[in-house]
């Protein structure tokens, strides 16, 4: 199986302000699809990307409204089934119910966020776009997938904003 090799150019950035520069650039240039590198989460880079907040927190709460619902469903039916009459409460008592409901709602949400976490993750893959180890120590990388035609200028804009290497495969 032939791996496949995404064609663009990969630079290598020190500081953070230059990298943002570059990316705030080629955003508005039309390159929409970059990936960018970087060993610890900085906001400056994330405001730089635009990216929109993920869909994991929905996912989280659509897991435990579904837990609440089923913890408090499954007692109250389960009370209805087998009803046990004790010190004149009702048979469906809500208070009891709260824990089981609280627990499920916490086991579900938790559930739906750790899939929610390999579903998103499944959709951007990476396969094929360079990567340095440089870029899990000190260095910040920004890949800019590109024609071959449009490499020269990519390099070029990276180079003005500070990139100390720059490499493009074709």
């Amino acid at each position: 199986m032939a791996s496949h090799v995404v064609p663009g150019v990969l630079g290598h950035f020190v500081h953070v302000d230059g990298a943002c520069d570059a990316i705030r650039e080629l955003k508005a240039g039309g390159h929409a699809d970059l990936t960018v590198y970087s060993a610890a989460p900085n906001h400056e880079l994330e405001d730089a990307i635009g990216d929109p907040i993920s869909n994991v927190r929905l996912f989280t709460l659509f897991g435990g409204l579904l837990g609440c619902a089923s913890g408090f469903g499954l007692t109250i039916w389960m009370s209805r089934d087998w009803p046990l009459l004790v010190g004149g409460k009702p048979i469906a008592a809500i208070p009891p119910y709260v824990v089981i409901g609280f627990e499920l709602m916490i086991l579900f949400g938790s559930l739906a966020s750790v899939a929610a976490v390999f579903i998103l993750s499944a959709r951007k893959s990476l396969k094929g776009r360079p990567y340095a180890p440089e870029f899990s120590d000190d260095r910040i990388g920004v890949f800019v997938p590109c024609p071959a035609d449009r490499a020269p200028d990519v390099q070029a804009l990276l180079e003005r904003h500070g990139s100390v290497e720059v490499s493009h495969d074709a």
